[in-house]
């Protein structure tokens, strides 16, 4: 026969539930099967031994004459309390111990559906506030299980299958079955009545984690970091800031010859991480976080948080970034939108807007010289053939024709 003392062992082991509370289980899927045969659970002891994984039934009744039982569930006569112990007198309270068995084969099943159901309910409630509790919390598992639209990961720290969605993973993210994987606790749903725990490589939260282990000074909570802004897996930027004047935060961050930033931009698949100190003047601020720029002046629209930015005209593809990417973090990093215009001192006459270009020069390729700050023919020709192929992804071939286009324009001329 099914025992229900054998349940409680095999679940016991393992599960990160309390004592009390496993007790408080037990009791109440007892008292539950106890009610159905007995009517009540007034006058019944139920013993739980959590070590041993063994518990006692004991029915508690008040000993009175042969004939004088009132109530057969308060009170038993001295007749039948001594079948159970011959030395009882009238008076003292009789003990009879109740065993599984006595409850029918049927009640026992349907109690041991009821255990094994209460018993997962509470890991599933276990499972959701412990992880609840380490949103933004850096983990490392092992790769359990490759689906076409997320990983599944065993937590080390607890052995639970996480899940790490494709849309959460780094541009060049690779990872077989068995591999390492670092991420951070981004949040805890509930689907179909199980906790999911979604972790995250692309979340802000990861980069921050990543910080604070390579650099003691934040864990220390010398340096802070006020705000990071990522296009993961291309380019980030840090906004740190020292308690410690004798410390400067950016250097610290970066190590010395980079050996502190070198292991977290490995981690997240050589995205470009640029370190920024922090201050409370908007300017300076701005202009900081379009390293690697310099500026040449800023003007600042407070109302509508806008930044008009002026630079050589030499480092106006640098404040832009490859893809934009730069002047799209500066701007989020510092809350301002940022418009970037070329600081010239004298106006080139001659000049011409490459869109005028667009019968000879396809939208598409004027569009990649924008990206890098050329918008005029001037504005190209200034930069040499190797240099306009490297920062847009256009061919050698295809910028060379397009210099020979805007020199005949000034040939012409």
């Amino acid at each position: 026969m099914v025992n229900l003392v054998d349940t409680f062992s095999e679940f016991k082991t393992g599960k990160n539930i309390d004592r009390p509370t496993m007790v408080r289980v037990l009791e109440d899927v007892f008292r539950t099967l106890i009610k159905k045969k007995y009517g009540s659970d007034e006058n019944f002891d139920i013993i739980v031994n959590t070590t041993k994984g063994d518990l006692e039934l004991w029915r508690v009744r008040e000993i009175v004459p042969d004939g004088e039982v009132t109530d057969e569930q308060k009170e038993i006569s001295i007749t039948e309390a001594r079948s159970f112990e011959e030395d009882y007198e009238i008076g003292e309270e009789c003990y009879e111990q109740i065993h599984l068995i006595d409850f029918g084969r049927r009640a026992i099943m349907a109690a041991r559906q009821t255990l094994i159901s209460r018993i997962l309910e509470l890991e599933k409630d276990d499972i959701f506030n412990r992880y609840k509790e380490r949103v933004g919390d850096m983990m490392n598992g092992e790769v359990n299980q490759i689906l076409k639209r997320e990983l599944l990961i065993l937590d080390d720290a607890t052995g639970y299958e996480v899940v790490l969605p494709k849309s959460e993973m780094i541009k060049g993210d690779y990872f077989r079955k068995g591999d390492n994987v670092k991420a951070v606790v981004k949040k805890v749903d509930v689907r179909n009545n199980n906790p999911v725990v979604v972790v995250s490589r692309t979340d802000n939260m990861f980069l921050e984690r990543l910080m604070e282990q390579e650099v003691p000074e934040i864990e220390d909570g010398l340096i802070t970091v006020k705000n990071i802004v990522r296009l993961p897996g291309e380019r980030a930027k840090v906004a740190v800031e020292s308690y410690d004047d004798r410390i400067d935060p950016v250097g610290a961050c970066v190590g010395m010859k980079g050996s502190r930033i070198h292991g977290i931009v490995r981690e997240l698949r050589n995205e470009n991480i640029d370190i920024v100190n922090y201050t409370n003047n908007t300017v300076l601020f701005i202009q900081r976080s379009l390293t690697p720029a310099k500026i040449t002046s800023i003007d600042l629209d407070m109302e509508n948080k806008r930044a008009s930015v002026y630079l050589k005209p030499d480092q106006v593809s640098l404040a832009i970034g490859r893809g934009g990417y730069n002047i799209k973090l500066a701007s989020k990093l510092t809350g301002f939108e940022i418009d970037v215009y070329r600081d010239v001192e004298e106006f080139e006459i001659d000049d011409v807007d490459l869109d005028e270009f667009a019968d000879e020069i396809e939208e598409w390729v004027i569009d990649e010289f924008k990206g890098i700050g050329c918008d005029t023919a001037r504005s190209v020709l200034n930069l040499s053939t190797e240099e306009l192929v490297r920062r847009t992804d256009l061919e050698q071939e295809t910028v060379e024709d397009v210099i020979k286009i805007l020199e005949a324009e000034f040939e012409e001329e």
